[in-house]
């Protein structure tokens, strides 16, 4: 069935996980396709994004999509007091899909709800990003060659990383041995998160307690950006560090991940290690959002 909306990674069911990474696959050394000629993508960037916003404006252009858009409100009629319903509409009429990030939580399911064509959330707010999910359990199957039956280690910023909760979620359609949510008290991933997750968890604080056991270490920086008080952050910026002495702790075939950008959580030295993984998890976006827009927008052929 061909995607909808992609609102959330509870969007996707388990063979729809297989089929975008065995897409990926395809598409990891191609050049230019024409598979999405003549149809217009609109990146609607509300919210400021390098990696994200570049690495889908890629995948357009390399499956020979259009591409159009913005990068920040203030380059639009919002800036002007038009609200965002009126913006999704009027998109409707220029392109075939819009890729959305925006500082609101749900902000993509309102757009998905009053859109005549299909949304992909590319993060809103605190809520999700299933496009880095996407990317994230890619790498996971990239390395080990199956995502079932691993330990992972969530450590950070599990409150508001938006990035944890659309793993956690997608991570459901599967069949992980364990997580550990590894954060400050006052970081813990919420309740309406951890309520609708069909696997083992166990929550810590201690890094150095778990990561014997963990096969997948997903780091997330400590987000400035949506605390609502600065002295809040300033109490836990800087509450994990992973360095060499960690490192050396872990599974040798251990691995590490980031969504990046990184600030401080993760040490440089450790980008020469054969465990930091996060650099190649980055270079895997543009085949991967190919994919996804392979199955939202591509004309079904016999692969």
């Amino acid at each position: 069935m061909r995607l909808r909306h992609v609102v959330s990674s509870l969007d996707l069911t388990r063979d729809d996980y297989f089929r975008i990474f065995e897409l990926a696959d395809k598409f990891s050394n191609v050049k230019k396709l024409n598979y999405l000629s003549g149809k217009v993508v609109s990146l609607a960037f509300f919210e400021p994004s390098t990696r994200t916003a570049q690495s889908f404006h890629t995948a357009a252009i390399k499956l020979g999509a259009d591409v159009i858009g913005f990068a920040s409100e203030e380059s639009t009629s919002i800036a002007k007091g038009e609200n965002l319903a009126d913006t999704i509409r009027m998109l409707n009429n220029y392109s075939n899909c819009i890729v959305m990030r925006h500082k609101f939580d749900g902000a993509a399911l309102f757009a998905s709800e009053i859109s005549d064509i299909p949304i992909i959330n590319a993060g809103d707010g605190k809520h999700e990003h299933p496009t880095q999910a996407l990317i994230d359990l890619y790498t996971i199957y990239k390395v080990f060659g199956e995502i079932d039956g691993r330990t992972f280690g969530l450590l950070g910023d599990l409150k508001y990383a938006r990035t944890v909760n659309s793993l956690l979620r997608a991570l459901t359609r599967f069949k992980p041995k364990k997580i550990f949510l590894i954060s400050p008290s006052q970081l813990k991933v919420r309740r309406e998160i951890l309520d609708g997750l069909n696997y083992p968890v166990i929550e810590t604080e201690n890094p150095y307690d778990v990561i014997q056991d963990i096969d997948v270490l997903y780091v997330t920086r400590i987000q400035k950006e949506r605390f609502v008080d600065e002295l809040e952050y300033e109490k836990v910026k800087e509450s994990y560090v992973v360095d060499l002495k960690l490192v050396n702790m872990m599974k040798k075939d251990g691995i590490i991940l980031h969504p990046l950008p990184r600030v401080t959580e993760i040490d440089r030295k450790v980008d020469k290690t054969t465990n930091a993984k996060y650099f190649y998890q980055a270079s895997l976006a543009v085949p991967v959002r190919m994919a996804l827009f392979y199955e939202v927008l591509g004309e079904r052929k016999d692969d």
